[in-house]
């Protein structure tokens, strides 16, 4: 029985929660968490520091390391209580990365490809080859994409600073990586309509459209990697 921490003795049933030391209650709360390696290891730190300044003082009251670090283990919360919390932040933090994304990198692919297009201009002869659906469809493109971005900018609001609004957070960040995955196969669709289904050539040289091109697909790539990282986050949990 412990004599230096009164009120506090083990029963018979001595739990596994109570036998375990920091380093071992830290790596069970890291294995049962999932999202952004960074923000990860600052909450796993944060806990760690939590419990090795509790141990100090448990420590510094009478008790030996050992049992200092058992209680201070036992009094922070079992890692399934613990964990939802962190957890919750964890998914937010995703959810804000991809609505950061979005918000950013949406607009600028549309203005990347308004400058190029500047730069480059076809000529009046080619324009006026062009068929009857080709603007209309280019307009539908830049209207999806400027649309996801903005909506993506609402969501980071709501993640953010207007957290105290929003009352299901996870509903937002897997509505939003549900409309990544809705509208990425839509705009490549129509880009590649825009770029082959037109009678007249582009007029865009080699090296700027290969590089716009590199971009623009690098940025998908991105999306589609936040995307399904927050819908496996906000997966419903099975019973």
């Amino acid at each position: 029985m412990n004599q230096g921490f009164p009120g506090w003795a083990p029963d018979a049933s001595v739990s596994r929660l109570e036998a375990m030391r920091i380093d071992d209650y830290v790596a069970e709360l890291s294995d049962a968490l999932s999202g952004p390696h960074g923000t990860k290891r600052d909450l796993v730190v944060e806990a760690r520091d939590s419990l090795f300044d509790a141990a100090e003082a448990l420590e510094a009251s009478g008790l030996d390391r050992d049992e200092a670090e058992r209680l201070a283990v036992a009094e922070f919360g079992h890692v399934s209580e613990v964990a939802p919390g962190y957890q919750a932040e964890l998914t937010a933090s995703s959810g804000r990365r991809l609505a950061t994304l979005l918000f950013i990198s949406l607009p600028i692919t549309v203005v990347m490809w308004s400058v190029l297009w500047r730069l480059y201009p076809a000529t009046d002869e080619v324009w006026l080859h062009q068929p009857a659906w080709y603007g209309p469809v280019s307009r539908v493109l830049d209207a999806i994409q400027l649309s996801l971005g903005l909506y993506g900018g609402l969501v980071l609001f709501g993640l953010s600073r207007g957290a105290r609004w929003i009352r299901r957070p996870r509903l937002a960040i897997r509505s939003l990586a549900v409309l990544v995955w809705v509208a990425l196969p839509i705009t490549g669709g129509l880009a590649l309509l825009l770029s082959y289904g037109a009678t007249a050539p582009n007029t865009l040289a080699a090296l700027p459209g290969a590089l716009a091109n590199l971009v623009t697909s690098a940025m998908w790539g991105l999306q589609v990697y936040c995307a399904t990282r927050c819908l496996r986050l906000t997966a419903p949990e099975r019973a």
